[in-house]
């Protein structure tokens, strides 16, 4: 359901003054790569070519059509912070989880969409506990993000939100893609972001989708990139240490195994302490596996068991082989002050 609050949030004043001169060199650039026919590739991932953040998020997925928006994330290299309705991934579980292979972040937007201002505490609880439990058992993620449908919310909502640990996100600037916006209205409206601001926008709109493109080009002519929302601001910041998984990865790879198939992956945590836990992992479907995991930063593996591990360059993405010690396989995380984030199993893959 698409709607917008009577008063959503204005964004703040453009710091033209401090980005002015950095901005006119990044325009003149772009334009003089154009002029040569050169290709000006986004990178969003790279500190240096980002001279603030920015947070795209789609509300009230996942729907029939969020493999068609993670395609156009994909594409455009885009990571995205996906407001997820419960009800909606406990009935379509897998395309939740394709938002985290994707490399986006997912987050609670309620188990319906219902006005929860009209709600008591307790049916607060409970809608968002729900929700939450629906989005971890799909992804294995657990949210730390929450956007209260229509953005309306009062202190009742806003003290239950972060007695389960979620950090409650509105907006700065509305897309108005649940208005009927066409695609230049939507680009029009997204070039209003500043640094650190966030845009509403939805899930399962074509109109959306399209805008994409135009909105990453605005982005990058601006020296501004896609980035996470922080948990303990709000607002927009530089991705953490996990990357995104790479669209085509070279076959090889120790932390990007080669495509393939036959066998899944299924993590617990049987262990949890003050500053550490376990993760067992089973597999099914083949003995002779490999399966990617990656961890959220800044927390750490620390120790491994039954099975052969080897680590990217981050640190954060991990290989993890059989070698002959049966299809349960372990580790221990230390979790270096984040207590809520729990490991991402990537890729199952046999040989």
């Amino acid at each position: 359901m698409f709607a917008s609050i009577s008063g959503p949030r204005r964004p703040s004043p453009p710091r033209a003054a401090r980005h002015a001169r950095r901005l006119a060199v990044l325009a003149t650039a772009a334009v003089t790569l154009a002029a040569t026919g050169l290709a000006v590739a986004a990178t969003p991932s790279s500190a240096a070519a980002c001279n603030g953040y920015v947070g795209l998020t789609f509300d009230d997925g996942p729907t029939g059509s969020t493999n068609a928006l993670l395609s156009v994330l994909r594409a455009n290299n885009v990571r995205a912070t996906m407001f997820n309705v419960g009800q909606n991934v406990q009935g379509n579980p897998s395309a939740a989880r394709a938002q985290v292979d994707a490399g986006m972040w997912v987050a609670n937007h309620s188990w319906n969409h219902a006005h929860m201002t009209s709600m008591n505490q307790s049916q607060m609880q409970s809608d968002l506990s729900q929700t939450n439990s629906a989005i971890q058992s799909a992804t294995g993620v657990r949210p730390q993000l929450f956007r209260p449908p229509y953005g309306e919310t009062n202190s009742t909502l806003q003290s239950v939100a972060s007695s389960l640990g979620l950090r409650q996100v509105i907006w700065d600037v509305d897309s108005q893609d649940w208005n009927g916006a066409s695609v230049s209205q939507i680009v029009s409206n997204a070039s209003r972001l500043q640094d650190g601001q966030v845009i509403l926008m939805h899930d399962g709109i074509q109109n959306t989708r399209d805008a994409i493109p135009q909105i990453m080009a605005n982005l990058n002519s601006r020296g501004l990139c896609p980035g996470m929302i922080s948990p303990s601001t709000g607002r927009a910041v530089a991705p953490d240490g996990t990357p995104p998984p790479t669209t085509a990865p070279p076959t090889g790879s120790p932390t990007t195994p080669p495509p393939g198939g036959g066998c899944t992956a299924t993590a617990t945590f049987p262990n949890v302490w003050g500053d550490r836990y376990n993760t067992s992992v089973t597999v099914q479907g083949a003995s002779n596996w490999t399966v990617v995991v990656a961890v959220t930063a800044p927390q750490r593996v620390s120790t491994t068991w039954n099975g052969t591990a080897s680590w990217d360059s981050t640190g954060y993405v991990m290989t993890m082989r059989s070698n002959g010690s049966g299809n349960t396989f372990g580790f221990t995380t230390m979790m270096n002050g984040n207590s809520s984030a729990r490991p991402q199993i990537r890729s199952c893959t046999t040989g």
